[in-house]
């Protein structure tokens, strides 16, 4: 049996990484203003009939639980570059492969959502179970990976090449 006890990293380049800091930084730079606008709302009175308090304490229940999920990310980020190399799938590269049975290849990024949208490229993460089988697998080579209902699929690494944005 095998148990994984290793917290989930989270790849990142220094651009993405410096985004999400500074995110981070104006939602904790901001509690006060929330904090004020759920006074205001209590001066109001009645608490059970105020929308304006619990539309605050909610906003103030969304704003923190983004605070958490940004320090754990944050935390657990390993910040590099995007790969230079061709020909070997890492995160940050851009994928072309084929799955058994198809002939259409399929093009994809290997990165995090946090890196944010890339036109129409979709992005797959390494921590995904089809990102995991192809990590690190060189052009030319087929992996196996377990599908949500339990089977399992073939995926042949086509092309892999850094992603120039």
């Amino acid at each position: 049996m095998v148990t994984v006890s290793e917290t989930q990293v989270t790849w990142l380049t220094q651009d993405a990484y410096d985004r999400l800091k500074g995110e981070l930084d104006e939602l904790v730079a901001n509690r006060p203003v929330i904090a004020a606008k759920i006074n205001e709302a209590r001066e109001e009175g009645d608490l059970r009939e105020n929308g304006g308090y619990h539309a605050a304490r909610e906003e103030q229940g969304q704003i923190e639980a983004r605070i958490r999920q940004l320090q754990e990310l944050l935390r657990t980020a390993k910040v590099g570059d995007v790969p230079t190399e061709s020909g070997v799938a890492r995160p940050g590269s851009v994928l072309t492969v084929r799955y058994d049975g198809e002939d259409e290849t399929e093009k994809f990024l290997l990165a995090t959502r946090e890196e944010g949208a890339h036109g129409e490229l979709e992005v797959y993460s390494p921590s995904s179970p089809l990102g995991q089988a192809l990590l690190d697998a060189k052009e030319g080579e087929t992996r196996e990976y377990e599908l949500p209902n339990g089977g399992t699929m073939k995926v042949t690494l086509v092309k892999a090449e850094p992603f120039t944005g």
